[in-house]
């Protein structure tokens, strides 16, 4: 078995199935600004990231000529009104077989932690509507509110890390469904750095950033650890 003591797992996307919402609303939100971005512009240049950072960088590569702090900062705070009340309507589920593959992590002694480009708030939401709470499903959620750096910078593994005492990055997993997830594993030392085809980017966009393994799900990494 491969010595892992932490699995760090993007939420959106990759543990928790909500079928884009966030990038559809950060879609919408950037449009309403008078622009006609695609969702697929919207996941190349925004998945995983901050995401007021996403917005910003979306803008920066698909517009021109325009004020792009002063519209990021709008369509920033109407994305965070719209996204609330998109989660209030919408259904959010996990992957199947999401809270038996957690239980198994635990059981080998492996802990898990979430890491996010969302806020707190949203990110807290989410683990409502889901019925996961800290010290039960998971060990750990680590937001973008966390940290100085969000993704690619490993401030939010490292802290994850130091929660648990753990200080070498051999012994951390780090899985996510865009190619900045695994950036952010790379630039933290992660023994294992992990892309899934269950959210943001398709296996084209994921292979940029070279990770270990691509997976059609997370779960699938039960066969891989526990060999």
């Amino acid at each position: 078995m491969i010595d892992i003591k932490l699995v760090v797992f993007d939420m959106a996307g990759t543990t928790v199935n909500e079928n884009n919402l966030v990038y559809k609303t950060v879609q919408k939100v950037i449009n309403q600004e008078g622009f006609s971005v695609s969702l697929d512009e919207v996941l190349l240049y925004g998945a995983g990231k901050e995401k007021h950072t996403a917005i910003t960088d979306v803008l920066t590569a698909c517009t021109t000529n325009v004020d792009i702090k002063t519209i990021a900062d709008k369509a920033f705070s109407n994305f965070k009104v719209a996204l609330e009340t998109a989660y209030d309507e919408a259904q959010i589920s996990t992957f199947s077989g999401m809270e038996a593959f957690f239980d198994s992590l635990r059981k080998h002694d492996i802990k898990i932690a979430l890491n996010t480009g969302y806020d707190s708030k949203t990110a807290n939401k989410l683990l409502e509507k889901l019925n996961w709470k800290v010290g039960n499903q998971i060990d750990a959620l680590i937001t973008s509110d966390d940290v100085v750096n969000g993704r690619p910078n490993p401030d939010m593994i490292q802290m994850a890390m130091a929660k648990f005492g753990i200080t070498n990055p051999a012994q951390v997993l780090k899985a996510g469904d865009s190619e900045i997830d695994i950036m952010e594993g790379k630039n933290s030392g992660c023994a294992i750095t992990v892309g899934v085809l269950s959210g943001a980017q398709n296996k084209e966009q994921l292979e940029i950033a070279n990770p270990d393994y691509i997976l059609n799900d997370v779960t699938e990494l039960e066969g891989i650890l526990f060999q």
